[in-house]
């Protein structure tokens, strides 16, 4: 039985944000001396991109910041995730509900953004699907501050 702390990032078809939540998150846990601390991954709620490749904005905008998302490939989110992952980290309000359909989750699941320090009242992360590459990189900023004060808030627990 592994005592890493677990977490999952899920968005709709885990090739955007998931991605580049996992991507980042990973980074700063390396990067803060903590990867032995960390298991960590991401999925989406829907089947339409399993076994594919994350966006080429995402792969883009992740080069740009030191960080390979080419390893990763789409995975829909499963039942045994609800039980497996310690923290689950939903992008937005339609994925949040849709993991709570799958069944219960007992206090892990949270939207990423209430871990952003400069968010509004909206605690959606925005989908860059299909948009042009400026908003992959609104994005990237957005879950690097997240990741970065739930990082801090986790580390609290290890």
């Amino acid at each position: 039985m592994s005592n890493k702390t677990k977490v999952l990032f899920v968005c709709l078809g885990n090739i955007c944000r998931s991605p580049l939540g996992e991507g980042i998150f990973r980074k700063i846990v390396v990067d803060a001396g903590l990867a032995d601390c960390f298991e960590i991954d991401s999925c989406g709620t829907g089947a339409w991109h399993v076994g594919h490749l994350p966006d080429p904005g995402s792969i883009k905008v992740a080069e740009r910041h030191g960080i390979d998302l080419t390893t990763q490939r789409a995975r829909q989110l499963a039942a045994k995730d609800l039980t497996d992952f310690d923290y689950i980290l939903a992008m937005d309000q339609n994925n949040l509900r849709n993991i709570n359909l799958l069944g219960s989750v007992c206090g892990k699941l949270h939207l990423l953004r209430e871990f952003d320090p400069l968010h509004s009242k909206d605690l959606n992360v925005p989908d860059p699907y299909g948009l042009p590459g400026d908003s992959f990189q609104e994005v990237f900023e957005i879950v690097e501050r997240c990741c970065q004060v739930f990082l801090t808030a986790v580390k609290e627990n290890l």
